[in-house]
């Protein structure tokens, strides 16, 4: 029998594509993390060479903990040790390899409150609108749909080309929340870290899961430049 700790246990998933930004990924699972949310990682082949490209850090499965450590505590301008502060317990992320179709959240029995794909390609977002399980990433979302669980899906690409656009209309149709990484200006923004908050903090939202990455509106213009 399991420990009761393991029983309770029900992560969201978070789904890494082989899109543009990385930076928003690495915000999402800080904010899950300081919210006290246990989290299953899918890093896809392709999001790891994103990630060599836009940070220098090789994922890599056999040290995927101190990988993701180094990666988490790294700001979106390159800075390295940022969040060093904020990083330091991954003991409740559990890491899945993107093959591994047998992984625990290929299974709609597995108990995740939801999943978000930060940032998602245009290429699993088509998958996903198909249904594919190309990889353990599009297997999940489709578990996640079928379940009716919460999926977000980040998309990040410009222009959006039609066959793109049918894809996202089919996704919200099913369900999912078409969230483009499409950073506002309102929240008083005035560094690069503030605007990749903005679109992880919005996602954050979408689950309904509590921080404080962003300034939210509060119907009074102006205030973005008042000081906190």
């Amino acid at each position: 029998m399991e420990p009761v700790e393991e029983q309770q246990r029900r992560p969201w998933v978070v789904g890494v594509s082989g899109a543009s930004g990385t930076p928003y990924a690495a915000a999402v699972l800080r904010g899950l993390l300081a919210a006290g949310e246990s989290v299953d990682l899918v890093v896809s082949r392709a999001s790891r060479l994103t990630l060599l490209d836009e940070t220098g850090i090789a994922f890599r499965d056999a040290h995927w903990r101190e990988d993701l450590a180094t990666w988490l505590a790294r700001g979106a301008d390159g800075k390295p040790d940022t969040f060093a502060e904020d990083v330091r317990d991954l003991g409740d992320v559990r890491y899945w390899a993107a093959g591994d179709l047998a992984a625990g959240p290929s299974s709609g029995s597995y108990p995740a409150k939801g999943m978000l794909i930060v940032p998602a390609s245009t290429a699993s977002v088509a998958g996903v609108a198909l249904g594919l399980s190309k990889d353990l990433l599009q297997r999940v979302a489709s578990v996640t749909l079928k379940e009716r669980r919460p999926l977000v899906v980040a998309v990040r690409e410009t222009p959006l080309s039609g066959q793109t656009l049918k894809a996202l209309v089919a996704l919200d149709e099913a369900g999912a929340v078409v969230l483009p990484a499409s950073p506002a200006f309102y929240a008083g923004a005035t560094h690069i870290q503030d605007l990749v908050d903005f679109v992880a903090g919005r996602a954050l939202d979408a689950v309904g899961v509590p921080h404080h990455l962003y300034r939210r509106w509060d119907g009074e213009l102006g205030g973005a430049s008042r000081p906190d």
